[in-house]
């Protein structure tokens, strides 16, 4: 069932991130998904550590508190990827 979620989460957040974000970001589905997944894990845990002070790979699940965090970390990987994918002269 996690998995499951997972792929729920991540088709939400990364939709979500898409429309928030201004701009083009290409891509299918599964690459929204895939980008809401990753997401789901940057806010995870960045969410754990402002929490608790552990830094440890750790997902969001699925609650509204979960799919704002992973939203929000779909929105920096957003920007991570668009930072990283510029060309440079």
């Amino acid at each position: 069932m996690t998995i499951i979620s997972w792929v729920v989460l991540g088709l939400l957040a990364g939709a979500i991130a898409k429309t928030i974000v201004p701009g083009y970001q290409g891509g299918n589905w599964l690459a929204t998904m895939f980008l809401g997944i990753i997401g789901s894990f940057i806010g995870g845990t960045l969410h754990l550590f402002i929490e608790t002070g552990t830094l440890e790979l750790t997902a969001s699940d699925l609650s509204v508190m979960g799919v704002f965090v992973a939203v929000l970390g779909a929105i920096v990987a957003i920007y991570l990827y668009g930072t990283m994918s510029r060309r440079r002269l």
